[in-house]
């Protein structure tokens, strides 16, 4: 694989792991292995096929052709699995949200309708009320009248009362006077007739 120098990082491009070394030199200096595709900082690089790479705080060499700027096509297969099991995930997550959604949007209509059903009778008992109070207020107003009426009746009957009375003790001033005059014409003619029989008779 080529390598482009000039890039910051380096990927380890075989199938098996590669041998990190402490030194370029091929005996017992292995500081760890390196699985494909990991990522590596570099160094330097020499002439000789070695590039010095940098992984965490761990410095070393690995052979320069088993390093590669790209990322290998099967880390990035692994990748792209995860990314898509993750994804995977995310969509039976976001569908199975959806569906919690949709039952609230239901339920929502539901309750949206009641409460619709509920409004129209709401407002047809406010209807009712309003007309009852138009009825009620109507109904005080022709009180108001007949209370007044009664009250110019009662007057009526008041001065009614008063006038018979009046009528009343004229009537009976007229009966005695009339009496009186009955009484004093049979006074007289008691005293008349007796003294008319008793001068017939001599």
């Amino acid at each position: 694989s080529s390598l482009a120098w000039g890039e910051s990082y380096v990927y380890i491009t075989d199938q098996v792991d590669i041998p990190m070394r402490e030194d370029k030199t091929f005996g017992d200096n292995i500081l760890r292995s390196l699985p494909s595709g990991t990522q590596l900082s570099i160094i330097q690089t020499t002439e000789d096929g070695w590039t010095q790479v940098k992984l965490g705080k761990l410095k070393g060499w690995v052979i320069s052709r088993y390093l590669s700027n790209h990322e290998p096509a099967r880390a990035r297969l692994e990748k792209l699995t995860q990314s898509y099991s993750a994804n995977k995930l995310l969509v039976t997550k976001q569908q199975e949200r959806n569906e919690q959604l949709e039952a609230q949007v239901s339920q929502l209509r539901d309750e949206n309708t009641k409460l619709s059903i509920q409004g129209s009778k709401l407002k047809s008992e406010k209807e009712h009320v309003e007309q009852v109070y138009k009825d009620a207020l109507k109904l005080e107003h022709t009180n108001e009248k007949l209370n007044t009426q009664v009250l110019q009746l009662k007057s009526e009957i008041q001065l009614l009362k008063n006038n018979q009375s009046v009528d009343k003790d004229a009537s009976a001033r007229n009966w005695f006077v009339v009496g009186a005059i009955v009484l004093f014409f049979g006074f007289i003619i008691g005293l008349i007739v007796p003294n008319f029989i008793n001068r017939r008779r001599y």
